[in-house]
């Protein structure tokens, strides 16, 4: 496997595995797969922060990475929100820590301070994978999105990943 940047060639890789959990899961509270722009804007940004990453096996994407804005205000330009997501087959492989590791080094490296994940919950599997990269959870939102008839809480983590 091979964990890189993620070119234009990937975004139908990336777009099959979100659209998988937009439609079956409840890690995305989108209830429609986004256009192709979505991912080209994530490749296209110049911001230093934002990274998109994938997870290769041969030409197939397993899995992917990226870290954003947190909110689109200026005192918020060292913190970037990150989110991962893994095609189900490839769960389990320790895929989601390598992603994650060298997404969090080029966070660190572009100077960086915050890192914060949104996990819906329940999801132990996600909890666990930000428990052992450092994030530490900071709270829970309750019953803020609706999918698949029910309501769905989410829980915030954070990893500081530099010092003044």
């Amino acid at each position: 496997m091979t964990i890189r940047p993620a070119t234009d060639a990937d975004i139908d890789g990336v777009a099959a595995i979100y659209a998988r959990e937009v439609h079956d899961g409840t890690a995305t509270f989108d209830l429609a797969p986004p256009p192709r722009s979505k991912w080209e804007g994530l490749l296209a940004s110049t911001h230093p922060g934002d990274h998109f990453l994938v997870a290769t096996d041969g030409d197939a994407v397993l899995g992917f990475a990226y870290s954003s804005a947190f909110r689109p205000k200026g005192a918020y330009d060292g913190t970037r929100e990150v989110t991962i997501y893994l095609d189900p087959a490839a769960a389990g492989r320790g895929l989601g820590r390598r992603l994650y590791d060298d997404l969090l080094a080029r966070l660190a490296s572009s100077g960086m301070r915050t890192a914060l994940a949104c996990i819906s919950l329940p999801n132990d599997a996600s909890e666990a994978l930000h428990r052992a990269c450092g994030f530490e959870r900071q709270g829970v939102l309750r019953e803020v999105g609706r999918k698949h008839d029910r309501w769905i809480d989410v829980v915030w983590w954070q990893k500081m990943l530099a010092g003044d």
